[in-house]
C-alpha cells in the first residue's frame, strides 16, 4: 500500500507540474499581476503563421568568402616566396568551384628544387592552432597549385555563420523591432523571424547589403596584383587587390550632412589600432589614391594631400540622408563577412494570422468535445475516466510544450488534434482487454492488473513505430514542420504516462472506493461491467473470415495502387512552392476586380504571373515560377515580388497582401530531396524494428500494407488536385505512423495467439486475431476521425493539405489493416510453412524448457 501511495504522490506530482507549466498560457491578466514576472512570463509563443510576421531564409555565399581567403593567403605567399628569391611565372586563379570549397591558384616555379620551400612556407603562413595547414598544395612538374583545405573551410563557415549571425542580430536590434528572431539553420543558412512586420521590403534590404568596407592603394608600377572597381556613375578605377585598411577597425559611424556643403555624407571613427595604421598609411602614401570600396563599388577615391591622424574619416557620394543613416547603421553594427542572400521568404498578414487561431481553436475544441463524447459513449465510467485523462494528457502537452520554449504553429494545432485522436487508441486498448479479462470472469481489480499489463507492450511497439515516423519529420523538417513533429512526440509519450499510470490509478482507485464498505466477498469478485449500445453492437462484429476474400482484396488494393501510380504521372501532383520554387502571394484588393488585377500585372512587364480568385470576393492568389533554376541569381525572386507588390499598391491603395512565399530553387530542390529521404528512411527503420520485436514476415507484410496505403494517398492528391507542399508532407509522415499503430496492434494480437497455440492453422488464428481487435480497431479510427473531421471541414485552405488527406488515410489504413494486412501475413506465413519454418522463433523461455528435458 505504501509503494502505491507513493507512486500516486510521483504521478500527482508530474501532472501538477505540468498543469502549472501550462497555466500562464491562460491565466487572466489580473491574477497574472499578482504572480511572479518569471512565471506569467513562460507562456507559449505563436508561430508567425498565427500571430502575422515575416520570415527570412538567408543563405551564406561561401564561394566569395573561400574566393577572400584563398587570395589572401596566396597573395601572402606570393611576396613571401619572393622575398625568398624564389621565382615563378604564369599566376593564375582559378574559380571554378567543384564542391564546397573554393577554387585554386596556379602558378609555375622556374626552379623545381624551390618546391620543399613553397610548402614550407605556405605551411608557416596558413598554420592553425590546432597544427594543421590551411592551404593544400600540390606540386607537378613545378607546377604549383594551391587550395583551401576541406576541414579548414568547415570551420570558417561555422565561424563565418556565428557571427554572421551577431551581425543581423545587431542590425535587427537597431531597427527597433520587437524581439526578431536569428538563428542558424542547418550548415549554410540564417533563418531570420521578425513576428508583427507584414512588410520587411526595409529589413530585406538591410540584410541583403554586406557592407563590407575596405581602403585600396591605386594601382601603379609596382602593384601586383590589380582589379578594376567602378563607382556608381560607372568611372572604373585600377585598384590593388591587397586591402590597404579592413572596415573591420570602424567603431563608430552616423549619417549626417555635410558642414562644407550641407550633402549627406558617412562619417565614421577607427578604432585605436586602426587609427595608428591609418597615419602611417597616409603619411607613406602622399600623393597616392586611396579608394573606399563599399561592397565591391568606389563610393569615393580621394588623393592624400597629407598625413590623417586621429583615425577619423569622411565618405561621401551621392548618398540620400536616409541612405546615408543606413550605410552607417551596417558599418556600425560591422560588415558582414559573408554576402546573404534570400532563398525564402514567408510573410502572414496579421489578419490572416488572427483568422488561422480562430479556425484552430474552434475545429480544436471541436474535434476534443467529439472524442470525449464518444469514449463516454462507448465505455461510460470507464470512457469518462479514460476521457479525464485525455485531458491531462492534452495539458501536459501544453505544458512540455511552454516549458521547451517551443513555438505553436498552425500544423502544430493540428499534431495537437491527431495526437488527440491517436492517444484515445492506448485507452481503448486498455479498455478492450480490460473488458477480455472480465469476460473470462475475473473480479475487477484482478482484470484491470491483467489488462493493462498485456495492453503495456503493445502500446510500447505501436508508439515506437509512430516515434520513428515523427522523429525524422524533426531531423529533415523545418520551422513548422519541426513544430509538427515535437507536437506529436510530446504527446505521444505523454500518452503513454496518461494511459498506463494515470488511468490505472484511477480505475483501481474507483474500484476499491465502491468496494470499500463492501462486506460481501463474492460481491468484491464481480467482474467489471462494460455495457453501452455501441459495445453490444460490437460484439455482434466477430467471427468474420477476413481471408474468405483474401484475393479479391489485393487484387483490388493492387489495382488501386497501380492507378495511383497512374495518376501521379498523369495528371500528377499539385505541387506548392516548396516544390517547385517561385512566389506565391494572397491579397486583398478592394477596389481591383480579376480583368483590372491581370491588367495591372501584364501592363508592368509580369507576363509569368498566374491569377486565381481565391475564396471571397477580391481576394487573389498569384503565382510566379521560380526566375533562374541554376540558383546562382536566388534574390531575383525576392526583386521581382517587392516590385510587384509596389505595382499593385500604386493601382490599389486599399490593398493587403495576406501571406507571401518565396522560396529559391536551391530550398525547393533540397526539400524535395529530404521528403523523399524521409519516407525511405521512416520505412527503413520501423521494418528494422519491427524485424527486430517480431518476425521478418510481421514486418514485410506491414511494410508492403503502409506502402500500398501511402501510394493511395498520394494518388489521393493527385485526383483531388490538393495542393501538394510542406504540410502534405506533414500528412504522409504522419499516416506513415498512424497506418504502422494500427497493424502492430493486429501484429501483437497474431503473435499472442501463435504462442499460446502454435499447432492451430493460421489463418484460424488470423482470424482470431483480426476479430479479437475489431473492436478496438474501429473505435480508435472513429475516434480520430472525430478528430479530424471538424479540422477537415472548417480549418480551411490553411490544413487542407493536412486535414482532408489524412481523413482518406484513415479510412484506408483502417480497412488495409483488417484485409491487406492479414492477407499478406497469410501468404508469406504459408510460404514460411512449406519451408517447414516456426512462425515464430522460440523464446528464451521456451529453449530453456526444451534444454531442461536433454538427459
Amino acid at each position: 500500500m505504501a509503494r502505491f501511495s507513493f507512486r500516486g504522490f510521483v504521478y500527482v506530482l508530474i501532472v501538477m507540474l505540468g498543469l502549472l507549466s501550462a497555466a500562464p498560457n491562460i491565466l487572466p491578466q489580473s491574477i497574472k499581476q499578482q504572480l511572479p514576472t518569471w512565471y506569467t512570463t513562460s507562456t507559449l509563443s505563436l508561430g508567425l503563421d498565427l500571430q502575422g510576421g515575416s520570415h527570412l531564409l538567408l543563405a551564406a555565399d561561401t564561394n566569395a568568402l573561400f574566393e577572400k581567403q584563398l587570395n589572401s593567403f596566396s597573395s601572402d605567399l606570393l611576396s613571401e616566396l619572393r622575398s625568398q628569391n624564389v621565382r615563378y611565372t604564369k599566376t593564375s586563379h582559378s574559380l571554378t568551384h567543384k564542391d564546397s570549397r573554393s577554387g585554386s591558384v596556379v602558378f609555375t616555379l622556374r626552379s623545381a628544387d624551390d618546391a620543399r620551400k613553397v610548402k614550407d612556407t605556405a605551411y608557416q603562413i596558413s598554420a592553425q592552432p590546432n597544427g594543421s595547414s590551411a592551404l593544400d598544395v600540390e606540386i607537378k612538374q613545378s607546377t604549383v597549385t594551391l587550395t583551401l583545405n576541406e576541414l579548414y573551410t568547415e570551420q570558417l563557415v561555422k565561424d563565418t555563420l556565428s557571427r554572421s549571425v551577431e551581425v543581423v542580430r545587431k542590425r535587427l536590434n537597431e531597427t527597433g523591432l520587437t524581439e526578431p528572431s536569428v538563428t542558424l539553420q542547418g550548415k549554410d543558412a540564417i533563418l531570420v523571424q521578425m513576428p508583427g512586420m507584414s512588410d520587411p521590403t526595409q529589413v530585406k534590404k538591410l540584410l541583403g547589403t554586406t557592407a563590407q568596407m575596405t581602403f585600396h592603394w591605386a594601382a601603379n608600377s609596382q602593384s601586383e596584383q590589380v582589379m578594376n572597381k567602378q563607382d556608381a556613375a560607372g568611372n572604373t578605377y585600377r585598384l590593388e587587390q591587397k586591402v590597404a585598411l579592413e572596415g573591420e577597425h570602424i567603431t563608430d559611424a552616423a549619417g549626417v550632412l555635410s558642414s562644407e556643403n550641407g550633402q549627406p555624407v558617412v562619417t565614421f571613427r577607427l578604432d585605436s589600432a586602426g587609427a595608428k595604421q591609418f597615419a602611417t598609411m597616409t603619411r607613406d602614401n602622399i600623393g597616392r589614391v586611396l579608394a573606399i570600396v563599399l561592397d565591391d563599388k568606389v563610393v569615393t577615391a580621394p588623393v592624400i594631400n597629407s598625413v590623417i591622424p586621429g583615425g577619423r574619416g569622411e565618405i561621401t557620394g551621392n548618398f540620400t540622408l536616409p541612405e546615408a543613416g543606413n550605410t552607417a547603421l551596417m558599418l556600425r553594427t560591422g560588415a558582414l563577412p559573408v554576402p546573404l542572400t534570400i532563398i525564402e521568404e514567408r510573410t502572414v498578414g496579421p489578419d490572416l494570422g488572427s483568422d488561422a487561431i480562430q479556425t484552430g481553436v474552434e475545429s480544436g475544441v471541436a474535434g476534443a468535445l467529439l472524442v470525449l463524447a464518444f469514449m463516454v459513449a462507448i465505455y461510460g465510467r470507464w470512457g469518462a475516466i479514460a476521457s479525464f485523462a485525455l485531458c491531462i494528457n492534452m495539458a501536459l502537452v501544453f505544458g512540455a510544450l511552454t516549458l521547451f520554449g517551443a513555438t505553436l504553429t498552425l500544423p502544430g494545432i493540428a499534431g495537437l488534434i491527431l495526437t488527440m485522436g491517436m492517444a484515445v487508441d492506448a485507452n481503448i486498448l486498455i479498455n478492450e482487454r480490460i473488458r477480455e479479462e472480465s469476460k473470462k470472469g475475473r473480479p475487477a481489480t484482478s482484470a484491470i492488473e491483467v489488462g493493462f499489463d498485456k495492453a503495456f507492450a503493445t502500446i510500447v511497439d505501436s508508439n515506437f513505430t509512430t516515434l520513428i515516423a515523427v522523429s525524422l519529420l524533426f531531423m529533415f523538417g523545418s520551422g513548422p514542420i519541426k513544430g509538427f513533429a515535437i507536437t506529436i512526440a510530446l504527446g505521444l509519450v505523454s500518452s503513454v504516462f496518461t494511459a498506463v499510470a494515470l488511468t490505472k490509478m484511477l480505475m483501481l482507485r474507483v474500484v476499491k472506493s465502491k468496494h470499500k464498505n463492501t462486506q460481501d466477498r463474492a460481491q468484491q469478485r464481480v467482474p467489471l461491467r462494460f455495457s453501452s449500445p455501441l459495445l453490444r453492437l460490437s460484439d455482434k462484429l466477430s467471427g468474420i473470415n477476413f481471408l474468405a476474400k483474401r484475393k479479391i482484396a489485393l487484387a483490388v488494393s493492387v489495382v488501386l495502387t497501380v492507378l495511383s501510380i497512374g495518376l501521379f504521372a498523369k495528371p500528377g501532383l499539385h505541387y506548392g512552392v516548396d516544390f517547385t520554387g517561385g512566389t506565391m502571394i494572397e491579397l486583398t484588393a478592394p477596389t481591383l476586380t480579376t480583368d483590372e488585377l491581370r491588367n495591372v500585372i501584364e501592363s508592368n512587364g509580369f507576363d509569368q504571373i498566374a491569377i486565381q480568385e481565391y475564396g471571397s470576393e477580391h481576394h487573389y492568389l498569384l503565382r510566379a515560377p521560380v526566375l533562374d533554376s541554376s540558383g546562382e541569381l536566388e534574390n531575383s525572386n525576392a526583386k521581382q515580388t517587392d516590385a510587384l507588390k509596389r505595382a499593385i499598391s500604386q493601382a490599389d491603395s486599399e490593398v493587403s497582401f495576406d501571406k507571401i512565399d518565396m522560396v529559391g530553387p536551391k530550398v525547393s530542390g533540397g526539400f524535395a530531396e529530404l521528403s523523399i529521404l524521409a519516407l525511405l528512411i521512416a520505412g527503413g527503420g520501423m521494418l528494422v524494428y519491427l524485424w527486430a520485436r517480431f518476425e521478418a514476415h510481421f514486418a514485410s507484410a506491414a511494410l508492403l500494407t503502409v506502402i500500398l496505403d501511402l501510394t493511395k494517398t498520394i494518388g489521393f492528391f493527385a485526383l483531388t488536385g490538393i495542393e501538394f507542399n510542406l504540410t502534405a508532407v506533414a500528412a504522409l509522415l504522419a499516416l506513415i505512423g498512424y497506418s504502422i499503430n494500427d497493424k502492430v496492434v493486429v501484429l501483437d494480437r497474431i503473435r499472442e495467439l501463435l504462442r499460446l497455440d502454435p499447432n492451430k492453422p493460421l489463418a484460424d488464428t488470423i482470424n482470431e486475431a483480426v476479430n479479437s481487435t475489431l473492436s478496438r480497431t474501429v473505435f480508435t479510427s472513429v475516434t480520430t476521425l472525430l478528430a479530424l473531421l471538424p479540422m477537415a471541414i472548417f480549418g480551411g485552405d490553411a490544413v487542407e493539405s493536412f486535414a482532408v488527406p489524412m481523413v482518406f488515410a484513415v479510412v484506408i489504413g483502417t480497412s488495409s489493416t483488417l484485409f491487406i494486412t492479414s492477407t499478406l501475413l497469410y501468404l508469406l506465413g504459408s510460404r514460411r510453412e512449406k519451408q517447414g519454418k516456426a512462425q515464430l522463433k522460440p523464446t528464451a523461455e521456451e529453449i530453456k524448457a526444451s534444454l531442461s528435458h536433454i538427459p
